[in-house]
């Protein structure tokens, strides 16, 4: 829905906003990589097995292949199974094969007997110690692993090494994955200078870029850096109007002050709002939009903010897009190590450290203080309205380190 930048919006609960923010995408196409170049992705389709895993009865020790009907022996060695070498005749009464680990087992025979339970004398292997006590012991049977025609990684699930490994495993070379994203990046702001050039004045270094950057650097993005824009309205409309990309995120300029453009800027490029301020602290003044095919998300120029905002919705929206089952952030319970009071109408994530199996929340919340969030390790979620909680208590974290 379109909202006129003088409008003042409600503050949505994090969960609308995102459902709202996940609405206005469209998920990317799919494409075919080699297996090697895949990880990362999110899978495009079901992921099915080419073959069967193990396709053999394997010795699952070092030893020998014997009938277990045979036992106690003694028996006679007629030959060698060895892995990609298997032994090509049956295995009769009182006889026995040589195997290793991971060698198919020879026809006729039904057990494998570990070495360190059996001596050889030239062809002659006798038992020395308590032997398989079944039938069967010491076999990886065929298919113990996955069949033919298995699904090894569903639709929708990213493609960890262990995944792209099973993907092998099972016969592929090649993998159906989405496409990388074109993001970009812009901060806007008079008052920004690159990182590394020499201030002067009011002048401060530009950080979101760089920490957007790096919050990305694990997904499959193409990262476009569209640098610093000054607080100009002809220059923020023109820059917009030039953008092609799946996601343009902005930093700063979300606001109502007179020098906060982005808003206006985005409305005159072509774009369209669709919600303004969020009920997050920090990360209030967030804001979601379309300019033609890219999803806009404006982050608070503060970098804390910016920081937890990214975490929250941009790094989801990324995933969502990129075809992932469960694109949400994954938090985990910890002990509290401190009291805490109770929470206003907009949902907390506070900077904490853990120390000793405990959490603590750094001692200043003050979103301009980038160096408490660089120590944290974690942020403390306190939902909407939460009562106040002991030391002792769990609560819900989210790790940052």
């Amino acid at each position: 829905m379109m909202m006129r930048s003088g409008t003042a919006s409600p503050l949505l609960p994090v969960t609308e906003a995102r459902a709202r923010l996940f609405a206005l995408a469209v998920p990317v196409a799919a494409e075919t990589l080699p297996l090697r170049d895949a990880a990362g992705r999110w899978a495009a389709a079901d992921i099915v097995a080419l073959r069967t895993q193990p396709s053999a009865d394997l010795s699952a020790m070092d030893g020998y292949a014997i009938r277990f009907a045979d036992l106690p022996g003694p028996l006679t060695l007629i030959g060698e199974s060895a892995a990609g070498r298997p032994f090509p005749g049956t295995v009769g009464a009182g006889e026995t094969v040589r195997i290793f680990t991971g060698a198919a087992m020879p026809a006729g025979a039904d057990t494998v007997l570990v070495q360190e339970e059996a001596a050889r004398e030239g062809d002659r292997v006798t038992l020395t110690g308590e032997g398989p006590r079944t039938l069967g012991r010491n076999i990886r049977r065929k298919g113990l692993d996955f069949s033919h025609g298995d699904t090894l990684v569903a639709k929708g699930e990213r493609l960890t090494p262990a995944r792209i490994a099973v993907a092998a495993t099972g016969g592929l070379g090649a993998l159906p994955v989405n496409r990388r994203l074109r993001v970009a990046i812009v901060a806007t702001g008079d008052e920004l200078v690159a990182p590394g050039i020499a201030l002067g004045g009011d002048s401060l270094p530009e950080s979101n870029g760089a920490m957007l950057a790096a919050m990305l650097a694990d997904l499959p993005v193409e990262i476009l850096d569209l640098g610093i824009l000054p607080d100009r309205f002809d220059v923020t409309v023109a820059a917009f109007r030039r953008v092609d990309a799946d996601i343009l995120v902005t930093t700063g300029g979300a606001s109502v002050g007179d020098h906060d453009l982005v808003r206006p800027a985005l409305e005159a490029a072509g774009g369209s709002l669709d919600f303004w301020r969020i009920a997050l602290r920090p990360g209030k003044p967030m804001m979601a939009g379309r300019l033609n095919q890219a999803v806009v998300l404006g982050l608070p120029g503060n970098p804390v903010s910016a920081f937890v905002t990214a975490t929250l919705f941009l790094r989801p929206l990324i995933a969502a897009m990129s075809g992932a089952l469960d694109p949400l952030p994954r938090f985990a319970t910890a002990i509290l190590g401190q009291d805490l009071p109770a929470n206003d109408h907009r949902e907390d994530y506070l900077r904490a450290e853990t120390r000793d199996g405990l959490v603590f929340v750094a001692g200043l919340q003050d979103s301009s203080m980038l160096l408490t969030l660089a120590r944290a390790d974690c942020l403390i979620v306190r939902p909407a309205n939460a009562p106040a909680i002991m030391a002792g208590d769990p609560v819900e974290i989210l790790v940052i380190a």
